[in-house]
């Protein structure tokens, strides 16, 4: 037991309400009027299901004993014992032998012992209470015996409707978990949308230009100049950006190959967390903290990061992201445009990530230090939304 208010009693079940079971089925010898009947079938936590109502030949003599009133809790005997709802209809119904009626005294709420049972049921307690081998049942001994704290009569009431008010708010809860869900995607989507276009976080003429990052790029790679034409990309671009095509600033590359040490084999199922580790004596080496890309396969475009050494997956591409650029910024529009690298494969037997499409992408480019504080109010929102998200599952 715990400790209650000094105005709580505690009491066994049976000396607060009247309980008995209903009829018991012998149809070769009832008689009397056919009536409808429910079973333990019908009877669910807080509700009664009435697809399938049986009917029984009761006489006029057995109705008190085997009929549930409005304001009685029935509670099942067997099966899943325990599992109670109260009788809420203005019309009265027969109920087998194999459901309690229990009638409270004056003084006591039906709802109040109603949340009573289902706090023993989710807590385990009622366990003490079942008797048999295999199939456990509730014996009208068992349920009387049954101890609980008793409050006050205006308690019981504020109790009981504190509690129904909780109940429905969870209820609603549930009802729009998956809405909540569907939102905190679109929302994800909308903040890369935004961030892409220059509209996330504030503009500082004193950055330097986006220019001068694909010029150095240029003179690493000693590569021709990297021509930026925005007459057709979708929506203006802020000062100081430029949009530059994927290949000028990430590479798809292969690991170096060795054949002198057992690694990790690093496929997709293992980035996934969906198997152990292969270990294989020879491959394409990458290092700890490689960016991987998936190039075959219907998830096509779908980016990893190792946290070990291994041997590059056979389905997998290394992404090199240039130096001068922040590559999370890079990974972000990836992510945002994930759905059209995995809608655009090509291939028929297997799909293969589509690299024409991959390597002409327009990037709108944001000077570097725009980029880095891109990252960080992305990386602030979504922490949120994924606190948001964790509560939702658990």
């Amino acid at each position: 037991f715990f400790e209650i208010p000094d105005s709580w009693i505690w009491v066994n079940l049976g000396e607060i309400a009247q309980h008995n079971v209903g009829k018991t089925l012998n149809k070769s010898r009832d008689s009397g009027e056919i009536r409808e009947y429910i079973t333990t079938s019908n009877l669910y936590w807080g509700h009664f299901d009435f697809t399938e109502i049986r009917s029984m030949s009761i006489k006029e003599e057995e109705l008190s004993k085997c009929s549930a009133v409005k304001g009685d809790l029935l509670i099942c005997e067997g099966g899943d014992a325990g599992r109670s709802a109260i009788w809420n209809y203005n019309y009265s119904i027969c109920f087998q032998n194999h459901i309690h009626r229990v009638r409270p005294f004056e003084g006591v709420e039906t709802k109040y012992l109603y949340y009573h049972m289902m706090y023993i049921y989710l807590n385990g307690n009622i366990k003490q209470y079942l008797k048999g081998v295999g199939i456990q049942s509730l014996s009208g001994t068992s349920l009387a015996s049954i101890v609980l704290p008793l409050p006050p009569t205006n308690e019981q009431i504020l109790i009981s409707n504190e509690i129904e008010l909780l109940f429905e708010l969870i209820e609603t809860i549930e009802e729009n978990k998956v809405s909540l869900e569907d939102l905190i995607v679109q929302t994800k989507s909308k903040i890369l949308d935004l961030a892409v276009r220059g509209k996330l976080v504030p503009q500082d003429s004193s950055d330097e230009p986006a220019t001068t990052l694909l010029e150095q790029i240029r003179k690493r790679k000693k590569s021709h100049k990297q021509t930026s034409d925005t007459s057709h990309y979708p929506f203006e671009i802020p000062n100081g950006w430029e949009v530059t095509e994927m290949q000028n600033i990430c590479s798809l590359l292969d690991g170096e190959k060795r054949n002198d040490l057992s690694l990790p084999y690093l496929d997709v199922k293992f980035l996934r967390n969906q198997s152990g580790i292969n270990f294989k004596k020879s491959g394409k080496f990458v290092s700890a903290e490689t960016n991987l890309v998936l190039v075959d396969g219907e998830n096509s475009g779908e980016i990893f990061k190792t946290n070990i050494n291994g041997y590059q997956g056979s389905t997998l591409k290394i992404i090199q992201i240039s130096e001068e650029i922040n590559e999370e910024y890079i990974f972000y529009i990836l992510k945002k445009e994930h759905k059209l690298f995995k809608e655009s494969k090509t291939g028929s037997a297997i799909p293969h990530l589509n690299k024409k499409l991959f390597r002409e992408y327009p990037i709108p480019l944001p000077p570097l230090a725009e980029q880095q504080r891109i990252v960080f109010q992305i990386e602030k929102i979504f922490a949120q939304l994924e606190i948001i998200e964790n509560s939702l599952k658990a």
